[in-house]
């Protein structure tokens, strides 16, 4: 798997306490990578973190990205060869109550982690993750590419477009001539067993479900680009195998430190009540419309090109959206039910996709 390059390497991997942190971290130390974490305390209970028990498997700091100076220090010392920054406030409704908390988090909790890098003098390949709604979202048929504007309209989707140009200010600035390589990741909108953030569909169905109570449904007619976590998770890591290649010559090296697109074939642009729906074929149950015309804005329809990940990349992703609900689910009730562990369904899953990628000859998942 993606060439290896994660064997007995170091990576520093912050926001390891949250969802998709905590199953990249999952990944990593499968992949037989020594992982340091550097996140807040888990945002959540139940977290998936403590289900999988992770603290006892990695080097697990609690620090705050928008501290500049615990981050350097924390960088420095691990002086690892792979980061991936994942910490960040992740909300949209959240940002509209705490929008100076979100743009402090997300753009200079970027820019620490940037800076910080600016000091290693070390080969390491560095992905910094932000979001899909970091463009300037028009709401059209159409799948935003790369080389789109960034903007949004709340303060989250806001504050990720602007941690895209520190991102590109300080590649051009600062890392032309270094031994760290950067590049920036987006991905859609994301599932998988382990969500349980407030205000997110999937974790709003397993709550009611839970319960026995119909999910209420705040936006049925909106549209996004749906994935399993796995799905961005492969793109993050086999852009930084590609970035840590050391024959990548200097003008490939910059095709690659660059902005990526990671999302689901079209296919999978559902809106929400379809997405509903399909929850519900495998955990039965009801839901309710609870669409509020006086809720703050939040985009009714938001697709992505991946064509960039493809062609430079070679990336595609593996499953298809009604293999990501019924994974998902999966885990949620093998949890539930007390049948499985939560680690035990997160490597059995992370087993399953890499061999559904091996058997399409996808390009990380094979020699």
């Amino acid at each position: 798997m993606f060439n290896n390059a994660f064997q007995g390497k170091v990576v520093w991997l912050s926001g390891h306490t949250g969802f998709k942190g905590a199953w990249l971290a999952e990944w990593l130390t499968q992949l037989g990578a020594r992982v340091h974490g550097f996140a807040l305390p888990p945002p959540t209970i139940p977290s998936v973190f403590v289900q999988l028990d992770l603290e006892k498997r990695i080097t697990h700091e609690i620090g705050d990205v928008r501290d500049e100076s615990v981050v350097k220090n924390s960088i420095l010392s691990t002086q690892p060869d792979f980061i991936f920054h994942l910490a960040a406030q992740a909300l949209v409704r959240y940002s509209y109550e705490h929008p100076l908390e979100t743009y402090a988090t997300n753009v200079m909790g970027t820019a620490h982690v940037l800076e910080a890098a600016r000091s290693l003098n070390k080969n390491c390949a560095a992905v910094i993750v932000t979001t899909d709604k970091c463009y300037e979202n028009r709401e059209m048929d159409y799948a935003y590419t790369e080389d789109d504007q960034l903007g949004g309209h709340d303060p989250y989707s806001s504050s990720k477009g602007a941690a895209e140009i520190v991102i590109a200010a300080y590649r051009r600035s600062f890392f032309g001539k270094s031994p760290v390589r950067i590049a920036s990741a987006r991905a859609g909108n994301v599932i998988g067993g382990g969500d349980w953030a407030l205000d997110r569909i999937v974790p709003d169905c397993i709550r009611s479900l839970q319960k026995h109570l119909a999910i209420p449904v705040r936006n049925p007619h909106a549209t996004r680009p749906w994935q399993h976590v796995l799905e961005p998770l492969s793109g993050y890591l086999w852009l930084a195998a590609t970035l840590a290649q050391p024959e990548l010559v200097i003008q490939d090296a910059k095709e690659i430190c660059a902005a990526f697109n990671f999302g689901p074939d079209k296919e999978a642009n559902r809106n929400v009540g379809e997405l509903v729906r399909e929850v519900l074929k495998h955990w039965p149950g009801d839901w309710e419309d609870k669409s509020d015309p006086h809720a703050h804005h939040e985009a009714k329809l938001l697709m992505l090109s991946t064509a960039k990940a493809k062609q430079t990349l070679h990336w595609h992703p593996t499953w298809q959206f009604e293999d990501a609900v019924a994974n998902t689910i999966k885990w949620y009730r093998g949890v539930n039910e007390n049948a499985h562990t939560a680690e035990a369904l997160m490597r059995q899953q992370i087993a399953e996709y890499e061999a559904t990628a091996r058997a399409k000859n996808l390009a990380w998942a094979t020699q």
